[in-house]
């Protein structure tokens, strides 16, 4: 009896420490990629000639820029994505993995719903992608690139979910 309370509780506590174990390094790789990216786009204080181009959110809620004082500091994730890509591509990705397990850990036991959470989570992606569709830096193409990408992938892997839960339908109709 014991064992099996053993064996029981080291399965679930072995599922359970995987999703601890997923989710920490998800939100680890977050924290880690958007401090850096925070840091490396802070530079656009000292680059007064990005200011018109890159300060989309600070032109939005204040106007013209006079000064450094005036830039947002979401601005400075704006710069970091167009000419130091690699971080804001970290913080994407592990973001979206983060977004993922939210959704497969929480609809787990309805598996239609989880279809149309990456399906929805998918034509983000698109529309986000759309917007950096015509971008100049290399940083944009390569963000355009991983959405349309992952726009994709959660597309089809919705389709793939959805397909095998109407067989499965199908299948218990027939029978």
């Amino acid at each position: 009896m014991i064992g099996g309370i053993a064996v029981g509780f080291k399965v679930r506590g072995s599922s359970m420490l995987s999703r601890l174990i997923q989710f920490g390094i998800a939100i680890m790789g977050l924290v880690f990629s958007t401090t850096i990216t925070w840091y490396e786009g802070s530079a656009i204080l000292d680059n007064r000639w990005e200011w018109k181009y890159s300060t989309p959110i600070s032109q939005l809620l204040n106007g013209q820029i006079l000064n450094n004082s005036d830039i947002s500091q979401l601005d400075y994730f704006v710069y970091a994505k167009k000419f130091q890509p690699t971080f804001p591509l970290i913080m994407q990705i592990s973001g979206l993995y983060l977004f993922i397990l939210i959704g497969f850990y929480t609809l787990k036991d309805k598996n239609k719903w989880f279809a149309f959470y990456l399906s929805i989570l998918g034509v983000v992606l698109f529309l986000f992608s759309s917007f950096l569709f015509h971008s100049p830096t290399v940083g944009g193409r390569m963000i355009f690139t991983s959405s349309l990408i992952s726009g994709c992938l959660c597309t089809l892997y919705a389709v793939v979910c959805y397909l095998r839960i109407y067989n499965l339908y199908k299948d218990k109709i027939t029978i």
